[in-house]
């Protein structure tokens, strides 16, 4: 099996005074998932990958080939890319399952040992390398990036749900530290048997994201006008999302006001089903960047059905841009967002209150552009810096616990 290797030596000085402490760290970070891929899990994990560069610290990224389109990283001096061998994932376009590269990890690691691995992805690339790091003995987090055992529900493999948390559980116990990126997801996987978990949030970008980046010439092409509302969705249009009650609220706002548009900015294998049933939404298929946040800020309403969510990296974004949400009270919504006062939140899964407060909110011009102003406002702390010092504290007190462990063997050596 040939296993490809890409190391960049390039310095970059831009990111050389930003180093918070006085000693660097080498990580390694092990994912399945990573830009150019667009969902949630690839996105955060950017973030981190950035953030470690830029407070002064080494990052060896290890994730599977992605095909065709695959693309290097932009080069830094102090990351290098290992690139293992993958298989596509069914029903996921783009999406490659790492296969278990145990044996080229302990190699790689004994000529280089990192102080710390995070393993971002529980397929059999993350076991590999959970076991690898404790055959070397080098600290371990984990993140709690994706609700795969609620999922099985979504593809008729709910018989499946008990077994999926049960391997989750054995892996996520197995790393010294698990990463969940809300408090009572936190407390959700402790009462569920997980051990050591710790919070590290979310962030998100609000120059990036800005109700400025408001576009007229992109409403007129969606066939609306300044004083007319758009309803908006951001996100995988797949089963696990809960798309059905999207289309019902938005049908049950219509009833109100038969002039709205909704725009659907996302593809998945739900794309092609939605568009036969119906004919009258705005379908935009995956934006990115400045593209992406140009989409985001030209809707007015935010609806967000999902019930599958760890956190909902789109919900704040859509905060930031300045929408007026309607969502379930839990994961990012939960942890960022007030009712009535910041947006419209429903009980979890109670379907009924969620189509009634989309209808609700296609009543009020005015309630809108209140909970719009108050959403922008509640985004603007949640700054991505304020993350990357909590991460790096975290495996600092990891590093920490570790060398402690090694003391009195020393010692005693001596």
């Amino acid at each position: 099996m040939n296993f490809g290797r890409i190391e960049r030596q390039t310095h970059d000085p831009a990111n050389e005074n930003t180093r918070h402490h006085d000693s660097s760290m080498s990580v390694a970070l092990v994912t399945e998932t990573y830009p150019p891929e667009i969902n949630g899990v690839a996105h955060t994990l950017h973030h981190i990958v950035q953030g470690l560069l830029a407070r002064g610290h080494r990052v060896h990224l290890v994730r599977p080939h992605q095909g065709a389109d695959d693309v290097l990283s932009p080069p830094h001096a102090r990351l290098t890319e290992r690139r293992v061998a993958g298989l596509p994932i069914m029903g996921y376009k783009g999406l490659h399952l790492g296969l278990p590269a145990r044996g080229l990890l302990l190699r790689c690691w004994r000529r280089q040992t990192p102080d710390a691995v995070y393993i971002a992805t529980e397929g059999p690339l993350g076991a590999s390398a959970l076991s690898a790091a404790r055959r070397l003995d080098i600290p371990v987090l984990s993140g709690f990036h994706t609700n795969f055992h609620s999922y099985s529900r979504y593809y008729r493999m709910g018989l499946l749900e008990p077994l999926i948390q049960r391997y989750l559980r054995r892996f996520h116990n197995r790393t010294d530290c698990t990463l969940v990126p809300t408090e009572a997801l936190r407390r959700d996987l402790a009462a569920r048997g997980f051990d050591n978990c710790e919070v590290l949030a979310r962030g998100v970008d609000t120059t990036l994201f800005h109700p400025q980046r408001r576009d007229p010439a992109l409403r007129e092409a969606w066939g609306v006008g300044d004083d007319e509302t758009v309803v908006l969705y951001v996100g995988r249009l797949a089963a696990e999302k809960n798309l059905g009650l999207a289309v019902e609220g938005f049908r049950a706002m219509q009833t109100r006001n038969p002039k709205l548009r909704f725009v659907l900015v996302g593809d998945g294998p739900a794309t092609a089903e939605l568009k036969r049933l119906n004919p009258d939404f705005v379908f935009c298929g995956m934006r990115t960047g400045e593209d992406l946040a140009r989409h985001y800020a030209s809707g007015d309403v935010f609806l967000f059905p999902s019930t599958s969510e760890t956190f909902g990296n789109v919900v704040i974004e859509a905060m930031a841009s300045g929408l007026a949400i309607v969502a379930y009270d839990y994961a990012a919504a939960r942890e960022h967002l007030r009712h009535e006062q910041s947006a419209l939140l429903a009980p979890f899964d109670d379907a009924g209150r969620f189509v009634a407060l989309a209808r609700e909110m296609a009543t009020s011009p005015e309630l809108i552009a209140r909970l719009r102003h108050a959403a922008r406002n509640d985004a603007l702390p949640l700054d991505w810096q304020r993350i990357h010092a909590r991460l790096e504290d975290l495996f600092e007190a990891h590093l920490k616990k570790r060398g402690e462990r090694h003391a009195p063997a020393a010692a005693t050596h001596e």
